[in-house]
């Protein structure tokens, strides 16, 4: 049975990221609800989201005219402390970091580990009860194993410098809530995907439907994902149960897919629900690929470069699998959203609004 709510509901809510691709996703169901897994939306609470300064407000203007938006750099204190201020017993949703670097590799350590730390202080210093904090897989790692599937008693083993980042940021994270000021719950998402997808994902359905899409050694490694709205649904329900304090929980649809199942399922979905013309081809390549992409990688991740595009590559025949038990248990989260259903509303959303496949 799932831990019980606080008595007192969430006074005011900051969001940092709040017009990425989470954190505006996470607004519009606070605002609005989730009834598919029971979450209720919020009714009069105070909700304040930080953003890369001259980046896009319509987004979230979009959702909501009430909302109350603060331009800052997680790296810079000052505009970290404006965002914080006035955050007595607030709860804090951090979604803001960044996995590919523009420039180099300074950048994860900065934003992932500095900028969260910066915002963390802040917090403290202006009496935010509760943050809950935005992590990956990637402090965990990967495996050449299908049975070997993650959970919370997983050893770190950073991936590539990304993966590092998460986990110096999830140790600082963890010794900030042990001293007790502050609350804070980890929040270990996979690959996810939904509706307000990056460029990136749109890729991957078109590089599908044309037969472009690169597939290392048999297909049948795992791959946990999560459903955006199954991933909102995690973090507030971390926000909101009590226990959940100090507490680190993998968010993640209800199992993992084999790679095969992924590219499938997006393949039936184009051609049978969508009526589109799907070549049904793949560029299959040797396992050997993926291990000599991940040697590129991390040599170029040593110079302090990064490539996206190989980085990818070196995950795409590995298995990044995990057990959701903990939160189902602990937290009464119930990913209602499957693969199926949720690339079909993905795919639904890029027509819907002019991105071709």
């Amino acid at each position: 049975m799932p831990n019980t709510f606080y008595k007192n509901k969430m006074s005011q809510i900051l969001i940092t990221g709040g017009n990425g691709w989470l954190g505006s996703q996470l607004i519009r169901i606070l605002l609005n609800g989730l009834p598919e897994a029971n979450i209720d939306p919020i009714s009069k609470q105070k909700i304040k989201c930080l953003i890369i300064p001259g980046s896009d407000k319509n987004i979230i203007h979009s959702i909501s005219k009430e909302i109350e938006i603060f331009e800052g750099d997680l790296r810079n204190v000052d505009s970290v402390k404006d965002f914080c201020s006035g955050g007595n017993e607030a709860t804090l949703f951090h979604c803001a970091g960044i996995i590919h670097p523009n420039r180099n590799i300074k950048e994860l350590f900065d934003v992932n580990v500095t900028g969260t730390e910066n915002l963390l202080k802040s917090a403290i210093n202006f009496g935010v009860k509760r943050t809950v904090i935005v992590s990956s897989n990637s402090p965990t790692g990967v495996s050449n194993s299908p049975n070997i599937i993650f959970d919370e008693t997983s050893p770190y083993n950073p991936y590539m410098n990304y993966g590092h980042s998460k986990m110096l940021m999830e140790k600082m994270v963890q010794q900030y809530q042990e001293t007790g000021g502050i609350e804070a719950v980890i929040v270990k998402a996979p690959w996810f995907y939904g509706t307000g997808q990056p460029p990136r994902q749109t890729l991957f359905f078109s590089m599908i439907k044309n037969g472009k899409v690169p597939l290392i050694g048999d297909g049948n490694n795992l791959r946990s994902m999560t459903y955006l709205d199954n991933l909102c649904q995690g973090l507030i329900l971390c926000a909101k149960i009590q226990n959940a304090n100090g507490q680190t929980y993998w968010i993640a649809d209800e199992k993992p897919y084999k790679m095969n199942e992924i590219i499938d399922t997006i393949e039936e979905l184009l051609e049978k629900e969508f009526k589109m013309k799907v070549t049904h081809k793949r560029v299959k390549l040797p396992y050997l690929t993926g291990e000599f992409a991940t040697l590129m990688d991390r040599c170029l991740q040593s110079f302090g470069l990064y490539n996206q595009k190989i980085h990818v590559l070196s995950e795409m025949n590995k298995n990044i699998a995990c057990s959701i038990e903990k939160a189902k248990r602990e937290l009464g989260y119930k990913p209602t959203i499957s693969l199926k259903e949720g690339m079909k509303r993905s795919i639904r959303w890029c027509l819907k609004n002019g991105h071709s496949i």
